[in-house]
């Protein structure tokens, strides 16, 4: 612990790295006061009522770091961004032109980070839409009224469509401007900025998860369970995500002009959890929308389109079984796939073959390739398993004290660690560069 506040303070010390500190604090400061600024229009009494009773605007709630409870600008979060960035990195290698900008250095990657860009404008709309859709038809605090009673953008007036679209512009707009902070982090800063704006978000709401968590655990084995499945977690997500299978390779000697480059000796590092949190955001996505979008047509007038939309939100209810089933194999399947994915873009037995590289006892070309592919899905099992688990553990809280305190906070727990290890990283290799030692050993 000592130690660890001694590393600290030697990169507090260091002017370059004070500066990045101090900008990133500023910019999440900046992030904070955004998402209090509220959109009128809206019954804010109502929709806290409504997000402590419905789990689908709950999780809503999560991502944009608590600003969905007042709905202010930044009410969808960095949510259509990070989806944008999910389609982009899964069809860079399927369409032949992404895949060549991604092949061309940080040209091509800007070049996919701007498509990212204007990916995440309609997708914000088309999510906001959802969004308001969603709280127009839910009641609020009084009986009889709605969140949100004015909306609507067809079979409405001038004055309700104007309304309703200003109101849509406002939180794309504001989605794009917590991403534009998120992008400043990232270049001038420590961390992923898009990253630290969750975390920031989900930090801010620990106070209201813990009042939840005394609130529900009525009795003491539902807080000690409770408490022992938050250590286990969180244990867990630090074991995973610092586990990884070290491949050696060697480099044969090498003549260029005159000189004769010596032989040398690495390894790969294959990460049990190389797809980090994505798989379980994006399966919590896909669960998210046939229930979203059924709670839209619930109310339909015509009468089987409300039954199937009923049927549909039954079985995508956070309180079935079904559902729990459904979260961890996507959660599993998107772990795999991900994983794949950017272990294809790195295309690594293409660049040792190049670059004189290989596995000893593993001939370069196709059979390193098939020999890490093996192995890659060998230690991924784990990390799959485990993302799995940590999606369901709020299944077995609710069976065993019958509450649903960690049914949000199973993810929050998931996010913060994650970008804490990863920050500490970025900030463990400043120091390492300016030959200090670092946090982790």
């Amino acid at each position: 612990m000592n130690e660890s506040l001694e590393h600290l303070l030697n990169a507090w010390r260091l002017p370059d790295l004070r500066r990045k500190l101090l900008f990133t604090l500023g910019v999440l400061i900046i992030f904070r006061f955004i998402a209090h600024v509220p959109i009128p229009g809206v019954d804010v009494a109502g929709l806290k009522q409504l997000l402590s009773g419905n789990q689908t605007i709950s999780m809503l709630d999560l991502f944009s770091g608590g600003a969905l409870a007042s709905f202010s600008v930044a009410a969808l979060g960095v949510y259509p961004y990070i989806t944008a960035t999910i389609v982009m990195q899964l069809l860079t290698p399927m369409v032949p032109r992404l895949e060549m900008l991604g092949k061309e250095g940080e040209a091509g990657r800007n070049k996919i980070n701007q498509y990212t860009r204007m990916l995440t404008v309609p997708l914000a709309f088309l999510q906001g839409f959802g969004t308001v859709s969603l709280l127009h038809n839910s009641q609020g605090a009084a009986a009889g009224t709605q969140v949100i009673p004015n909306f609507g953008l067809w079979g409405v007036s001038g004055t309700v469509f104007l309304q309703s679209l200003a109101m849509l512009v406002t939180l794309t707009t504001g989605t794009m401007l917590l991403t534009w902070l998120g992008e400043l982090i990232t270049e001038n800063g420590i961390g992923n900025g898009i990253s630290l704006i969750i975390f920031a978000g989900i930090v801010t709401r620990l106070p209201s998860f813990a009042q939840q968590t005394a609130v529900a655990g009525n009795s003491l084995t539902g807080a000690v369970v409770l408490a022992v499945v938050a250590l286990i977690l969180v244990i867990g997500i630090v074991l995973i995500y610092q586990g990884e299978r070290r491949i050696r390779v060697e480099y044969a000697r090498r003549i260029r002009g005159n000189r004769q480059m010596q032989g040398s000796s690495t390894h790969i590092p294959l990460r049990v959890n190389s797809a980090g949190m994505i798989p379980l955001i994006f399966a919590m996505s896909i669960m998210l929308f046939p229930a979203t979008v059924a709670s839209y047509f619930k109310v339909s007038p015509v009468a089987w389109v409300a039954n199937v939309a009923t049927v549909v939100a039954n079985i995508f209810n956070s309180q079935g079984v079904l559902y729990w089933i459904l979260f961890f194999v996507l959660v599993v399947g998107f772990t795999y796939f991900y994983t794949l994915v950017v272990f294809q873009q790195q295309n690594l037995p293409e660049s040792l073959q190049k670059n004189g590289g290989f596995i000893p006892g593993i001939r370069p070309g196709r059979n390193t390739a098939e020999y890490l592919m093996r192995v890659l899905n060998r230690i991924t099992l784990a990390g799959a398993l485990f993302l799995g688990l940590v999606a369901i553990s709020p299944l077995f809280v609710q069976t065993i004290t019958s509450t649903q305190a960690l049914t949000l906070s199973s993810t929050g727990l998931l996010i913060v660690v994650g970008v804490v290890l990863d920050t500490m990283k970025q900030l463990e290799a400043q120091l390492l560069m300016r030959r200090y030692q670092g946090f982790i050993r």
